[in-house]
């Protein structure tokens, strides 16, 4: 596994509520061999606007905790600054394991709309994603992603049937890359060079 181009990025937490930091990083490899791309962002956010971007618990659909203010694609990757919602119980529990330092994780909910697996490393670069949400977990892919709290959610229905659904979109998008990659052209040998 290759290590993050730019050291990992905590979470700061405000006496407000408010929370800041990266929920991606440009030219990092996550766990699933996947590397977000500098602009990947840039179209979702001009569409979607902050407001069809949730902030959620582990990817959970049925746990919003609070809103985005700003979304940002700086030189270091997606930056984040939201606020955890008082009123709601889940939101005060992830207040209080972010202020202990408990959990810091954050991580992204996406689509890919355009990726190419380079054939030599695996690593899929990822040029542009329609980001559908933005979550506090305990455990990101991407190390370097971090905000701060989240502790273990019971497993619910429409959680698993989302991690389901979830799972079938990455395999369909990793076989589109691997189709991709297989139909691309192979590279034409330099002058006073022999072909692999």
């Amino acid at each position: 596994m290759h290590a993050p181009l730019s050291p990992p990025s905590r979470l700061e937490l405000h006496a407000d509520g408010t929370i800041e930091g990266y929920a991606s990083l440009f030219g990092a490899v996550d766990q699933a061999r996947d590397m977000v791309m500098p602009g990947a962002f840039r179209d979702t956010l001009q569409a979607r606007g902050l407001r069809k971007i949730p902030m959620l618990f582990q990817h959970d659909p049925a746990e919003p905790v609070g809103i985005w203010l700003e979304l940002v694609e700086d030189f270091r990757g997606l930056r984040a600054r939201g606020r955890l919602i008082p009123d709601v119980r889940r939101a005060r529990e992830l207040l209080a394991l972010l202020r202990e330092g408990a959990i810091d994780g954050l991580s992204i909910g996406y689509r890919t709309v355009r990726g190419v697996v380079e054939p030599r490393s695996r690593v899929r670069k990822l040029y542009q994603l329609d980001l559908w949400e933005i979550s506090i977990v305990t455990f990101p892919l991407l190390d370097g992603a971090r905000v701060a709290a989240v502790k273990q959610a019971p497993p619910s229905r429409l959680r698993a049937q989302a991690e389901r659904e979830w799972e079938a979109m990455r395999q369909e998008d990793t076989a589109q890359g691997l189709r991709g990659a297989a139909e691309a052209p192979a590279p034409r040998p330099r002058p006073g060079r022999a072909a692999p």
